[in-house]
């Protein structure tokens, strides 16, 4: 074989040895390397290049890198718990502040002795510096590998997908499935900590700007409990992994999961319409926010229905039916259309509206294409009797700059998110935003005519948005719903995989793409036919019952 040249993206060409490794090709590059792209796959820094391909390092200053990082980070936790420990469950959980939330599924009480003899663990593996060995098994392989160490969660998962090869880490006492790459070894990881969060606890990790850990968590209980909620919707569902899930699709049981899943969300929307039907004699105005793809739109008309079961009119008003034309939209800082930003909206039009609303005079609702980027008029006058309830759905919505005309006693605040409770299996989560990324890509694909590159280009600059325009809002929140179905990644999958299979080598989004479908690989496929006309779901896939 002949020489392989690599080339960077400043145009330096490297020849690296027969047998050498990326790691060793990366020693003396700036900034922490944890794994690379060859010709935009990314690969673990153990790989030997084979052939003539475009090299980009993967840094901790990248949103890739931090994925690397976090999960090298998971990796010795897990290490350290099965050094301290043996026989002992500690599961994942959502994410927290910029962390990860952790269970101990065996009894164990969270004290800060027991954190602090873990992190002691962690630090002393660290300085080891252990390689994480990776090998790439078949599923008979795998499926013996995970039975011969009793971690039925991922044995589960082997054998209920349709993946043929997995890739399996080693080190120490702990294995796991990792379907993406690891650090080299385990002195890569120099900045974390762990933090009680009862029951359990949170791993922290160093903020991307300047690699410090911020101790602090923020105000995060009320999204805490619902996650707990979620969790029990579980248990009732008797999924909690993805493992679980495919062996129910397999069996043909997922119509029972579907219709209680629904079943649960419908009860949970009864309850909020419930809460918000005692205090009609005050109440004016409920507030809807959540982040994109969270499903608002569809929340509020079922919403609206269980009102109105309960005596109640709303009269719904959409804050993107107040968008500017996007010839006039501001950009962020990559010169991309900022559609989060508050400037995205005709403030003046919307407060204006509002108070003639609340006012008892007539408005004409604007109605905002997606199509043309453009504001055309509503098709009637609308206006707000005695007895409704106005119901404003945004990403705004919280924002008190929104309703600062109108007495607290009158406002009830909701705050919704897709927020996934299941998890690949004990020791790797699924996070929440790939849930929305994929809910937004097929509805954007079929409705905003937009592809699945420009929606996954332009998600960052929707997750910047968010940060700034709806989580810090989100506690103020009156009560939280979870928009997430255990089912819906399984439906989404057939759908998103073609639209992500377009994007081609070379694109900028053809690396995100590839997670996504590397992903999406462990789920069986369910037919968008077994989703009911009002779930949630449909506002994203098509065949809502529900006018938009």
């Amino acid at each position: 074989m002949g020489k392989i040249t690599l080339t960077l993206p400043d145009g330096k060409k490297l020849t690296p040895a027969p047998g050498q490794n990326l790691f060793d090709l990366s020693r003396g590059s700036s900034g922490l390397v944890l794994a690379a792209r060859l010709d935009g796959d990314l690969v673990s820094l153990d790989a030997v290049p084979e052939r003539d391909a475009r090299l980009e390092w993967v840094t901790y200053g990248e949103k890739a890198g931090v994925e690397v990082y976090q999960r090298s980070a998971s990796f010795i936790l897990n290490m350290a718990v099965a050094e301290l420990y043996h026989n002992t469950r500690l599961v994942i959980g959502h994410s927290i502040s910029f962390g990860f939330y952790y269970d101990f599924y065996c009894g164990i009480p969270v004290t800060q002795e027991l954190l602090n003899e873990i992190t002691a663990t962690m630090r002393e593996i660290i300085a080891r510096d252990l390689p994480f060995q990776r090998r790439v098994l078949s599923r008979p392989q795998a499926s013996e590998f995970f039975a011969a160490r009793a971690m039925s969660d991922s044995q589960r998962l082997i054998e209920s997908s349709r993946v043929e090869r997995v890739q399996v880490y080693e080190c120490g006492r702990f294995a796991n499935l990792e379907i993406y790459p690891l650090a080299y070894s385990t002195g890569a990881v120099s900045r974390f900590e762990l933090k009680s969060y009862s029951p359990g606890f949170v791993i922290l990790f160093p903020e991307p700007d300047d690699f410090t850990v911020n101790s602090h968590i923020g105000k995060t209980r009320k999204l805490f409990q619902i996650y707990q909620e979620s969790k029990e919707w579980g248990k009732i569902l008797g999924v909690s992994d993805v493992g679980r899930l495919d062996q129910i699709i397999a069996r043909d049981g997922v119509s029972e999961i579907i219709k209680v899943a629904e079943a649960l969300h419908e009860k949970k929307i009864a309850r909020i319409a419930d809460t918000i039907t005692e205090r009609r004699d005050d109440l004016r105005l409920a507030l809807v926010t959540g982040p994109s793809g969270a499903g608002k739109t569809t929340f509020c008309k079922r919403l609206s229905a269980q009102l109105q079961v309960n005596g109640i009119r709303p009269l719904a008003l959409s804050m993107d039916n107040y968008f500017v034309d996007r010839d006039a939209c501001p950009r962020d800082g990559r010169g991309e259309f900022d559609f989060e930003a508050l400037e995205a909206l005709d403030l003046d039009l919307f407060n204006r509206h509002l108070s003639d609303l609340l006012e008892g005079r007539e408005v004409a609702v604007p109605r905002f294409d997606f199509e043309t980027g453009r504001r055309a008029p509503g098709p009637s006058p609308t206006w707000l009797e005695d007895d409704q309830v106005l119901l404003i759905e945004g990403i705004h919505a919280l924002n008190p700059r929104i309703s600062a005309s109108v007495a607290e006693r009158h406002k009830f605040r909701i705050y919704i998110s897709a927020l996934t409770q299941l998890t690949i299996n004990d020791h790797s989560r699924i996070s929440t935003t790939d849930t929305r990324i994929l809910r937004r890509m097929v509805r954007d694909s079929r409705y905003r005519n937009y592809s699945a590159a420009q929606t996954l280009k332009r998600f960052p600059s929707v997750i910047r948005g968010e940060r700034r325009n709806t989580y810090p809002f989100q506690e103020s929140a009156d009560m939280m719903f979870n928009t997430a179905l255990v089912y819906e990644l399984a439906v989404l999958k057939d759908l998103a995989v073609p639209l992500l299979e377009k994007i081609p080598r070379g694109d900028e989004a053809y690396p995100e793409a590839q997670r996504l479908l590397t992903f999406l690989m462990l789920f069986l496929p369910v037919a968008a036919d077994e989703v009911p006309p009002t779930s949630i779901l449909r506002e994203f896939i098509g065949g809502s019952s529900f006018r938009y």
